[in-house]
């Protein structure tokens, strides 16, 4: 893990927010993009999974009595630059249908549910360990969540990302 592991709840519930409201407005911009190529249906489902997870962050937010995250919070790395929850922009495709919309959200979720269990693993702080297990949890419902979504979307065809007219760059 390459993040340190916070000492005080504080700290720990300043990360958790971080992540979350990153992982919201990482979903918002993705939703934005996939309205930009005109593939409603996509971007409807990204817009679903910023309101859990801006919800997820209020209520982490309210529990600790914050209207807004402590300065200097920020979220965890998680090999790389981004954190553990938030989707790779590098992995869309503007043709991308529903089901690799939900197969991205849901590697998002398995690693936050990783990074918080691994968290409480490695805390040295009780209540940290007790929150972080919490954490863990939620982050599971989010991924039992998405698997029965999975289950009433088809996948997609060959040749989904085909297309007859492909976007043009002028230099």
């Amino acid at each position: 893990m390459s993040t340190p592991v916070p000492q005080t709840i504080e700290a720990f519930m300043a990360q958790a927010a971080a992540m979350e409201l990153e992982a919201a407005q990482r979903y918002a911009e993705l939703a934005d993009t996939m309205e930009t190529h005109h593939n409603r249906e996509v971007a409807e489902l990204f817009r679903k999974m910023a309101v859990i997870e801006g919800k997820h962050a209020e209520q982490i937010m309210a529990e600790m009595g914050w209207s807004e995250l402590p300065l200097g919070a920020r979220a965890p790395v998680w090999d790389g630059l981004e954190s553990a929850e938030s989707v790779p922009v590098d992995e869309t495709h503007y043709l991308m249908r529903p089901w690799h919309a939900l197969q991205l959200a849901l590697a998002a979720e398995e690693r936050a549910e990783r990074f918080f269990g691994q968290l409480a693993e490695l805390a040295t702080v009780d209540s940290v360990r007790r929150a972080a297990l919490e954490l863990q949890a939620e982050e599971k419902e989010h991924v039992e969540l998405i698997q029965q979504w999975l289950k009433r979307v088809p996948q997609p065809e060959p040749g989904w990302d085909e297309d007859p007219d492909p976007p043009r760059y002028d230099q």
